[in-house]
């Protein structure tokens, strides 16, 4: 009878992989290779892959004491080597002290071949953070002897001031150092930027004060580009409210800092009868500032469609200006039939309030194609909140005490990192098409750890790697898509062709390989290979994705 149910319980395995690995679109043509299996140290966590030599990548480890969801700073850092078969070579523990004073961690560059060590140090009799920099021996990964100061920044308090930001521009030749500086009441904005070269001797910096307001600006992206010039992009609020969305209280500006910082330009960004609620911006051919991001009709927190322009920085000069409502069945492609239908005649009925617009959405990358286009990656994003609330004089359950009689309240915080959208863009700023990808990734308590996508360009193609449920491949009843919650996990990779074009394939079974694949860390390390990582426990291993 054993034997039985044996034969049994394989013949179910064997249908159910059947089913989850079906092909949906067309076959995948690519490899996935796993590679070993290996033990971390206690309550460390790898952070990223720093890049790759041509014998192999590098990856960043952090040990924190109580683990990553304590939020501390870390108290070791690890650099590992791995071979192009994901095979762990060498592993070594950068030590953060130096002359018996504990450093903390800021950062790790790889620049040009060469790994650069950043450390800062509060020395609070001074009320200043101090900032180092230390390159690494690649073939020990060792610490060199040598360590340098290279800024400084005010910090009255040890936790809140004195933090340092870091871009590396496109070709890797600069390095800006951005540091906000200590709030005064009745004062304006204030930040300092410094620019290095590529071996990290300082081109210039500069001390900037805005006419805003410190409570009203919020900058949200800084960049280098090739020259050494630094562009920011802020959030002007029209009041001193704080930094809360709230409808349409908000709009953006980007300021220029050109010529070793000696001239400076603000650009006030509008877009002629439409909110802009969301925005990003790269340095495109001959320092032009390529401009994108959605549009609303509502408020802040929902999209009607996409814009795109250009601005030359020598002559404000705003071109390839160009806007595109996204399409009703587009917006609606998930809605269920009562839904579509009253988005539908709100839509024909010019009710503004009732109509279908995408909400939540995150730019998350603008990719400048090499003929001048630029591509739009978006990802909806959000956390909500669910309280519990438990009287404990016996009337409701409560898991903590008995003995006071008053409320408790339990809070969960659930992560979600669904639809992804992508938009094409010409380079005289059409938009040419705009696809989406459904995912549903819902986690609790956990910050999205493993949720989200890694994107790799392949050629023609723009992949994306992530996690899902493996029901939604095979037969589905009624078209339903579930999401992922941990349980049942499979990797998944999409690919948006030149036309827009959507194609899903199952890769691999995280059950089968005994571990979640976490997609934040997964990196292209090569023009056809994204480095997978994954973990279960105190266990990982990277798997090599040939695309």
């Amino acid at each position: 009878m054993k034997k039985y149910n044996l034969i049994f319980l394989i013949i179910v395995n064997l249908i159910f992989f059947q089913a989850i690995f079906a092909q949906p679109d067309a076959e995948f043509s690519g490899k996935m290779k796993w590679g070993e299996e290996y033990k971390e140290p206690s309550n460390s966590y790898l952070s990223e892959i720093l890049g790759n030599d041509g014998t192999g990548f590098y990856a960043l480890r952090r040990q924190i004491k109580g683990g990553m969801m304590t939020g501390g700073s870390p108290q070791k850092i690890y650099i590992e080597k791995y071979n192009q078969n994901m095979k762990l070579r060498k592993s070594k523990q950068i030590d953060l002290r130096y002359k018996k004073k504990k450093r903390d961690f800021e950062k790790m560059l790889y620049l040009n071949g060469q790994f650069y060590l950043f450390t800062s140090f509060n020395n609070m009799a001074h009320k200043a953070n101090y900032l180092f920099v230390q390159s690494i021996r690649k073939k020990s990964l060792s610490l060199s002897n040598r360590i340098k100061k290279i800024a400084e920044s005010p910090a009255r308090d040890e936790y809140r001031e004195g933090k340092f930001n870091f871009h590396v521009s496109k070709d890797s030749s600069h390095v800006l150092i951005y540091s906000q500086l200590p709030y005064q009441k009745k004062r304006s904005e204030r930040f300092s930027l410094q620019v290095f070269d590529d071996n990290l001797d300082k081109e210039w910096e500069k001390d900037i004060q805005l006419p805003y307001p410190d409570n009203r600006l919020s900058i949200t992206d800084y960049r280098v580009d090739n020259n050494g010039n630094v562009y920011l992009l802020g959030v002007l609020y029209e009041n001193s409210s704080g930094f809360l969305r709230r409808n349409t209280n908000y709009r953006y500006i980007i300021l220029a800092y050109t010529k070793d910082g000696e001239e400076s330009q603000v650009y006030d960004v509008n877009l002629a009868g439409k909110f802009i609620t969301d925005l990003t911006f790269r340095v495109g051919k001959k320092g032009k500032l390529v401009c994108s991001g959605f549009y609303s009709e509502k408020n802040s927190y929902s999209i009607k469609g996409t814009y795109y322009f250009q601005i030359d920085p020598l002559t404000s000069k705003v071109s390839n200006a160009n806007s595109k409502e996204f399409e009703f069945d587009f917006v609606t492609e998930y809605y269920s039939n009562r839904r579509k239908r009253k988005a539908k005649k709100a839509e024909e009925q010019g009710d503004i309030k009732r109509s279908a617009e995408l909400y939540q959405y995150s730019l998350n990358d603008l990719i400048l194609r090499s003929d001048g286009g630029a591509v739009l990656i978006a990802e909806q994003y959000y956390v909500e909140r669910r309280d519990d609330n438990q009287f404990n004089n016996g009337g409701f359950y409560n898991s903590y005490s008995y003995r006071s009689n008053r409320f408790q309240e339990n809070t969960d915080y659930y992560y979600h990192y669904n639809d992804i959208i992508i938009v094409n863009i010409k380079p005289n700023g059409e938009i040419q098409w705009a696809s989406r990808i459904p995912k549903r990734q819902e986690t609790r308590n956990d910050g999205g750890y493993y949720s989200s996508y890694a994107m790799a360009i392949v050629r023609d193609k723009i992949c994306f790697v992530y996690n899902d449920n493996g029901k939604n491949f095979g037969a589905r009843k009624n078209n339903r898509r579930y999401g992922f919650n941990g349980s049942n996990s499979i990797l998944a990779l999409t690919e948006v062709g030149i036309d827009g074009s959507v194609n899903t394939f199952p890769i691999s079974s995280n059950r089968e390989q005994g571990i979640i694949t976490r997609p934040k860390v997964c990196k292209q390390i090569g023009k056809r290979k994204v480095a997978i990582f994954g973990e279960r426990g105190k266990r990982f291993k990277f798997g090599n994705l040939e695309l």
